[in-house]
């Protein structure tokens, strides 16, 4: 289990486990970030990343993007 943060650009991962308060857990998933879904990275710009959920594209920044775990 490592942060979606680590993930390379290309690699498709299945969410784990989300981490952090319950009003941050709250918020990816309303984004669709749900354990079990499958989490795709499309690029990463400094520590920032736009991943690819359920036929869509988010953009995280570094705080959010390890709170999600892979």
């Amino acid at each position: 289990m490592m942060p979606l943060m680590m993930a390379s650009v290309g690699d498709q991962n299945i969410i784990i486990k989300i981490t952090g308060k319950d009003e941050i857990r709250q918020h990816l998933s309303e984004l669709g970030f749900v354990v079990g879904e499958t989490v795709s990275v499309v690029s990463k710009i400094g520590g920032n990343m736009i991943v690819g959920i359920k036929d869509s594209r988010i953009a995280l920044d570094q705080n959010l993007t390890n709170r999600i775990m892979i």
